[in-house]
């Protein structure tokens, strides 16, 4: 296919795709499919080659958030069934992440619910970070704490986090079919404020909420606008007691051509494949291992995923290998971009300047072209829903239970 010829062309060069090209992806037909992993994983190999980075989750408090996002387990309002307990402390948090570093993982990511930290939770999100890099030589720390305040990031920061990660989840257009407690320009704001403080900016989206491709397509170009260092995809987890429990909208196949796409818009920048991955890929994963060159391992914020030595085994399985502590995630230009980054934030205090998502979604966000059949009915029709595969988490942290790691 010329499209697809031109998308890896322009993937080596890092150059910025257009909309209609990114759109035409989305549009491909199943009987495309494998011509676009194998033109997506073209330029994965030539940014990553064939390493799979691990990142671990540790959710240091479950539920009982004021916020309304309509697409999470541990929104206001809330019915789902799922752990809820309040701040780990911070060896507790520690061994939690100790478990995930044993299995392979190089970014321990520390998840809190809630609109944003205070400074009181800053300061004890501090000791954590202390508690995890004292214990597990060479690991990164990404915080996801929500909405930030003014000089937190810089603190965090100056505590050793290496990365923040505030999703964007949909684009701005129809950001508030899903949230009424917060706005798009707030989680950009956040996004800016760890980019200024020298953290490394992981920020990424949720597909599977009824979002038109176009809304898939904008989102994407912002996180690259944005100048996002590692893009998580999410895939709704439609939870039993959530307003979107019943959205399930998603097949293996649309999975994959949503990674290509975020591959060939952001071809140096770290893609990962995040919640709901084993809900919806569900076996079709190995092949997503060409596209993203990131996973999380074990078990997600408030579900179950599958069993960490399965984890690693898929990995070695498609001929792939775990990326060690001490190799760099990112290209050379990025790195190198990265660092100067760093160091000027680390000069910025004076200046006043995860995730993983796993539940809900938001309604319908907009309707088809005249005449055509709309894009969730036709996918629905051929994707059943699985609440076989969506299980609470009641192990590891949080619980006297081992972790999945």
């Amino acid at each position: 296919m010329d499209l697809l010829n031109t998308l890896v062309d322009k993937g080596l060069r890092r150059e910025l795709p257009t909309r209609e090209e990114a759109l035409a992806v989305l549009a491909t037909s199943d009987d495309d499919l494998l011509d676009v992993v194998a033109a997506a994983g073209k330029v994965r190999r030539h940014w990553f080659g064939r390493r799979v980075k691990l990142n671990y989750l540790v959710n240091l408090k479950s539920g009982l958030c004021p916020e309304d996002c309509s697409y999470c387990s541990q929104r206001l309002g809330s019915k789902a069934e799922i752990l809820k307990y309040t701040w780990l402390k911070p060896d507790e948090a520690s061994q939690a992440a100790a478990a995930g570093v044993a299995g392979g993982a190089k970014r321990v990511c520390l998840v809190a619910s809630g609109r944003g930290p205070t400074d009181r939770d800053v300061d004890r999100v501090a000791q954590t970070i202390a508690a995890v890099k004292e214990q597990n030589e060479g690991v990164e720390v990404c915080a996801c704490l929500g909405l930030l305040s003014d000089g937190q990031a810089e603190r965090l920061r100056g505590a050793g986090a290496d990365a923040y990660n505030h999703n964007l989840n949909t684009s701005e257009a129809t950001y508030a079919d899903i949230t009424k407690t917060h706005t798009y320009a707030d989680r950009v704001d956040t996004v800016q404020k760890a980019h200024a403080a020298g953290l490394s900016a992981c920020s990424g989206l949720i597909a599977g909420m009824g979002e038109k491709d176009e809304d898939l397509v904008d989102v994407v170009f912002s996180l690259r606008e944005l100048d996002a260092d590692s893009v998580p995809v999410n895939f709704l987890i439609p939870f039993e007691g959530t307003p979107l429990a019943k959205e399930w909208n998603l097949t293996p196949q649309r999975c994959l051509r949503i990674l290509a796409m975020a591959r060939f818009v952001c071809p140096d920048i770290e893609v990962r494949i995040a919640g709901g991955r084993e809900v919806h890929l569900r076996s079709l994963q190995p092949l997503a291992l060409n596209i993203a060159n990131s996973i999380f391992l074990g078990d997600y914020l408030t579900s179950e995923g599958q069993a960490g030595k399965d984890d690693l085994a898929m990995i070695a399985d498609a001929g792939f290998e775990v990326e060690g502590t001490d190799q760099v995630t990112l290209p050379q230009h990025r790195f190198d971009a990265a660092a100067a980054a760093q160091v000027a934030g680390c000069g910025s205090h004076g200046d006043g300047g995860c995730g993983a998502h796993e539940g809900g979604g938001c309604g319908p966000c907009g309707s088809a072209e005249p005449g055509a059949e709309p894009v969730a009915e036709a996918v629905a029709e051929r994707n059943e829903a699985r609440t076989d595969l969506v299980a609470v988490r009641r192990r590891g942290a949080g619980t006297d239970l081992a972790p999945n790691a």
